[in-house]
């Protein structure tokens, strides 16, 4: 039998030794964790072949560890792993609960091990087979990349809900290589190039071919410009070299890449007017060269020896207003919220300030995934807009929202509170989700 990698998931420790004991008999690896959150954690950084999940644990249920996993997946670009709901009560409810949700199978405590390995099995295969028939309506047969229609949706998706750089690539001189040199090269430098971004991307990257010579990327996190710079230095000089090696040292063709970049969120989150901007972008480095990059919005390519030092520094803070004009808390991810909360700790401790720290859990009924995603939206839309710019946020759970407060002390707090819950209850997703929330004021003196 081959090895596969099993994650179980459950609460009680005799369940989950149990299930450990007859899957390694089966030579299959196992991981055992005891809650939900553990198991989002874990897969950040890990793919098992199959989850074994019990729907039946305090804090974080089974159910929504489930749409924990698939949102992850989702807004990550992964594929999905399929998951066998466990349970030990005698509940036909939770069997067709998690079936409709999408759970690849059911089986319930105490395990027969019979049973159990092959349900594993058949889930396993099934999900493999899915996935071959998606690769084939999805990914690019020459590259191997996403084509351009999934590349597109996902994208789409990623630019709403993730911070980081869409970016146009295209080959420069390209075609003189087909004329030259016969499309059978110009294939091999499509699939060697590739090659090229694939190693010099992470697993968190989105790539796709959406023309000819011409693909796709949204690199996950990356905003800053120095990393960009570096990024196409690295492409450049690799293609140089596959290049020589597929056409010859004397091939004369001066091939390189040509990048076009827009920030997100800096330059918006809708996916037409972001493609836009990085077009803009890729057509001032075709302008200026080729061989090289642009951020829309960065004037990368414009120094005057005659601008003075002052000008300079005017017409970058004028650059930093425009891009930060949009009113309402600042919306960040995991990471940046902890940078920046830890930096205005910092601050108040030294100079002296106060803050509230508060958390929003919303009571969305379970069952309709896409539903509860909605609703969740919906209220993260409400809280940017009604705080201010000074305000920041983050959404740490499906249905979670971390908040920090700057300037808001107890007198204050109260305000703020009734106009969110206010806002979201005049909603039609809003109207009857209970809203819970606990805080903490945060007082540091000077």
């Amino acid at each position: 039998m081959q090895e596969y990698r099993i994650v179980v998931v459950d609460d009680d420790p005799v369940s989950l030794n149990h299930a450990k004991m007859l899957l390694t008999e089966e030579n299959m690896q196992v991981t055992c964790m005891n809650s939900g959150k553990l198991l989002l954690k874990y897969i950040e950084n890990n793919i098992p072949d199959l989850i074994l999940l019990d729907i039946v644990m305090p804090d974080v249920d089974g159910f929504e560890a489930f749409i924990m996993v698939r949102r992850f997946e989702e807004h990550t670009g992964r594929s999905r792993i399929p998951i066998i709901f466990m349970s030990g009560a005698d509940d036909s409810e939770a069997e067709e609960m998690g079936l409709v949700m999408g759970a690849s199978d059911f089986v319930k405590k105490p395990l027969n091990k019979d049973v159990l390995v092959r349900r594993i099995e058949n889930s396993i295969k099934n999900n493999k087979r899915m996935e071959n028939l998606e690769e084939e309506a999805t990914v690019d047969r020459l590259t191997g990349l996403l084509n351009k229609a999934r590349g597109t949706e996902r994208v789409t998706k990623l630019c709403k809900r993730k911070n980081g750089s869409l970016m146009i690539l295209d080959l420069d001189n390209f075609k003189l290589v087909n004329d030259l040199f016969g499309h059978e090269k110009g294939d091999q430098i499509l699939k060697s190039f590739s090659e090229i971004i694939r190693k010099n991307s992470r697993e968190t990257d989105t790539l796709c071919r959406i023309g000819g010579d011409e693909f796709m990327g949204f690199y996950d996190d990356l905003l800053d410009e120095r990393a960009v710079s570096k990024l196409a230095k690295r492409l450049n000089e690799q293609l140089r070299k596959k290049a020589v090696e597929i056409l010859g040292e004397d091939n004369g063709i001066p091939l390189g890449i040509s990048i076009g970049v827009a920030m997100v969120p800096e330059c918006g989150r809708e996916y037409n007017d972001l493609f836009a901007k990085a077009d803009s972008a890729l057509y001032k480095v075709k302008q200026n060269g080729k061989h090289g990059y642009s951020v829309y919005g960065y004037d990368t390519n414009s120094d005057n020896p005659d601008e003075t030092s002052e000008n300079k520094l005017d017409r970058m803070v004028q650059i930093l207003e425009e891009r930060n004009s949009k009113s309402g808390a600042l919306f960040l991810g995991k990471d940046y919220f902890s940078a920046v909360y830890k930096y205005i700790m910092r601050f108040y401790r030294r100079y002296g300030g106060d803050a509230t720290i508060l958390l929003f859990e919303l009571d969305c009924p379970g069952g309709d995934i896409q539903r509860i995603s909605d609703t969740a939206d919906q209220f993260s839309t409400i809280v940017e807009k009604a705080l201010r710019m000074s305000d920041i946020m983050v959404q740490n759970g499906t249905q979670s929202f971390l908040v920090m407060l700057t300037e808001c002390g107890k007198e204050n707090f109260d305000l703020v509170i009734s106009r969110i819950l206010a806002a979201f209850k005049e909603t039609e997703l809003g109207k009857d989700v209970p809203v819970n929330y606990v805080y903490k004021f945060s007082v540091a003196q000077k």
